[in-house]
């Protein structure tokens, strides 16, 4: 990976600030899909006054992608201006324990995979060149409010320029629950019923406030919309009364989610007004990725983002297009709209040729300066890409892949997937096909040639960690029928069971446990699916580590229960926990058992249902030797 140059020149920048520079608000929701708001004519059940306040004061974007159809990979991107591609995070696995600092190529693979995806990186490392440590070092005052997914210490917000940091929480979604009580570590409700988002609002307005005579760079990453799905009960049985059971957008739980959001946004535009700083502000709005449509709630999927094809996790527009506004005063017309190609990665450079800070000549950007466009002119750009190196069973999934957008063509390439390990490719032409349900690859060789050089050139520029090949891959357990389809059996067709009993484990009434191509398949039927073994080196002595590497597309809190021949009876208190997304991504979990021995292990990893797929499963001994191995 290329150096980038870490020191920032001080006395450039300050030479530059001024008391009236403009002070920045950045919004970035997180599993907002691009249809989820009331911007672009594709929802007659949600509702975003706020948001449509906002872009009567500045620029819409239509065509604006994130960096990644998952959320840390773009959180990545908005703050580095990198790709994924280049920095290594392609999951949101950054709240887990394993700390991999440069992403590297993969091993194996089951046979029904055409390639072996490579392991990602599990933190954003603290000596990248960042928006907020370019801004800090400029003389602004630095909040970050809300979810951060980039590590805990020491790679949170406070080791990456942040002045403040609340709630300080590293985790993927809110502790808990929006309405209080929640579970966060030091972050308290002020009140019984307390919604996380008024009080994120809240604490960020207390802070602008405090800053309100200094140039501040307010940085408000919110939870909302992500699960857990609940929100406040009134809001609940208002959007209740308004379904329409025909209408593919039919949550009111997840309407009153994005009411809440977008309060929150009005919360800090009235603050902004209210203090006189409305002329002087820089306000961003945007999403991490698409919207969720593979969770359940309230008898459906959390939401729609038709007319766009698929979700969040998906490679699809529905898992990349979102919402973008810029209100920038001197610089945006107000509400205009534009259909500039524009990505996560864009921010940063923006922002500083904006306020016309210097970077270093050798600092790298995959993005580019937004500045003609917002001015209402032509951006010169040739392409936007996404890279998502595996494949998730979510609604129309992909095999592990890459895109690149160019006018109003968009190519993506699936590894290996095509005939003797070749790429396989699906082009479209969006003007005419925003849905994606045409592939033109076949009628158009010559565009697919010229469009996969950029691709080429895109993962070479950034030394990409990409695919390989899978040596193991057998033809005959490919199932191409179920590729795109939901992989727990709510959109499609359930995974064949290839065989019966797994040796050594058993599972809950609520579980078919499975083992397939060297994996371990848990069906999840129930709230309370769990695998146990006493399969276990009797001689063995701890404390002991659980090494697995996991992925669901179920819901809930996971626990590891564990027991000794002297107290051999399952027990809350004997128990440790870990944090499990469940996008149906894959993710290594380390989970430390603290006894000298060790009669019987259960692993419950979810309470919905779903599909959880463990590939591989190790007990090491406390000088870290490997003493048991059931998958490798």
């Amino acid at each position: 990976m290329k150096t980038l140059f870490v020191s920032l020149l001080l006395p450039a920048f300050a030479s530059i600030l001024r008391a009236d520079s403009p002070n920045i608000v950045f919004f970035l929701a997180d599993d907002l899909g691009w249809s989820d708001t009331t911007l672009f004519g594709t929802t007659r059940f949600y509702e975003t006054p706020n948001l449509e306040r906002l872009a009567q004061r500045g620029m819409t974007f239509s065509r604006a992608y994130s960096a990644s159809p998952l959320c840390s990979p773009t959180r990545s991107a908005v703050l580095t201006g990198l790709s994924p591609a280049r920095t290594g995070i392609t999951t949101p696995n950054c709240h887990t324990a394993q700390v991999v600092l440069e992403a590297i190529p993969g091993t194996s693979a089951p046979p029904n995979k055409h390639a072996i995806a490579p392991k990602p990186v599990t933190r954003l490392k603290t000596d990248y060149p960042n928006l907020a440590k370019t801004l800090k070092t400029a003389g602004y005052a630095t909040g970050h409010f809300g979810k951060w997914h980039l590590g805990l210490e020491p790679y949170s917000p406070l080791e990456h320029g942040f002045d403040v940091d609340i709630p300080h929480h590293p985790g993927p979604g809110p502790a808990g629950s929006f309405v209080a009580p929640w579970k966060f570590a030091n972050f308290t409700e002020n009140a019984p019923g307390e919604h996380l988002e008024d009080r994120m609002a809240d604490e960020a307005v207390a802070w602008m406030e405090k800053n309100r005579n200094r140039p501040f760079f307010l940085n408000y990453w919110q939870f909302s919309v992500h699960a857990p799905f609940d929100a406040k009960p009134d809001l609940i049985e208002k959007h209740r009364a308004r379904v329409n059971p025909s209408d593919p957008q039919r949550s009111p739980t997840y309407a009153a989610m994005v009411e809440s959001m977008d309060d929150a946004v009005g919360t800090l535009l009235d603050a902004l007004d209210r203090l006189e700083l409305t002329d002087n502000t820089i306000v961003v709005f945007t999403s991490d990725n698409g919207g969720n449509m593979y969770n359940e709630i309230d008898g459906t999927t959390p939401t729609s983002n038709a007319p766009l094809r698929g979700g969040k996790a998906s490679m699809f527009e529905g898992g990349t297009r979102v919402p973008l506004v810029v209100a920038w005063p001197g610089v945006t017309v107000p509400a205009t709209r534009s259909e500039t190609l524009a990505q996560s990665e864009d921010f940063y450079p923006t922002i500083i040729e904006g306020l016309g800070l210097e970077v270093p000549s050798d600092q790298i950007f995959d993005g580019v300066s937004l500045l003609p466009a917002l001015k209402g002119g032509k951006l010169e750009r040739e392409a936007v890409f996404q890279y998502f190196p595996h494949d998730p069973g979510v609604p129309d999934w992909l095999p592990p892949s890459v895109s690149v957008h160019r006018g109003d063509w968009k190519l993506i390439r699936i590894f290996h997937a095509g005939e003797k390990g070749k790429h396989r490719y699906q082009l479209y032409d969006l003007k005419a096909d925003i849905g994606e349900t045409k592939n033109l690859a076949a009628e158009r060789p010559e565009l697919v040639s010229e469009l996969d050089n950029l691709i080429e050139e895109f993962l070479m520029e950034t030394e990409a960690v990409v695919p390989t090949a899978n040596p193991a891959f057998d033809v005959s357990k490919y199932r191409p029928e179920l590729e795109g389809l939901q992989n727990n059996g709510k959109n499609g067709e359930k995974k064949p069971v290839l065989s019966v009993a797994v040796p050594g484990w058993q599972s809950s009434k609520h579980a078919t446990l499975t083992e397939t191509g060297g994996v371990l398949r848990i069906d999840s039927t129930g709230n309370d699916p769990w695998i146990s073994t006493r399969d276990l080196p009797a001689e063995a002595k701890g404390p002991f580590t659980l090494s697995m590497r996991i992925s669901s597309n179920a819901a809930g809190s996971g626990l590891v229960y564990f027991n000794s021949k002297s107290e051999p009876g399952f027990k809350k208190e004997r128990t440790a926990a870990f944090d499990l997304v469940h996008d149906g991504l894959e993710q290594d979990l380390e989970i430390a058992i603290p006894l000298k021995t060790l009669n019987a292990l259960r692993i419950d990893p979810a309470n919905a249902q779903g599909e959880i797929v463990v590939s591989r499963l190790e007990l090491r001994d406390s000088d870290g030797n490997s003493i048991k191995i059931w998958l490798p």
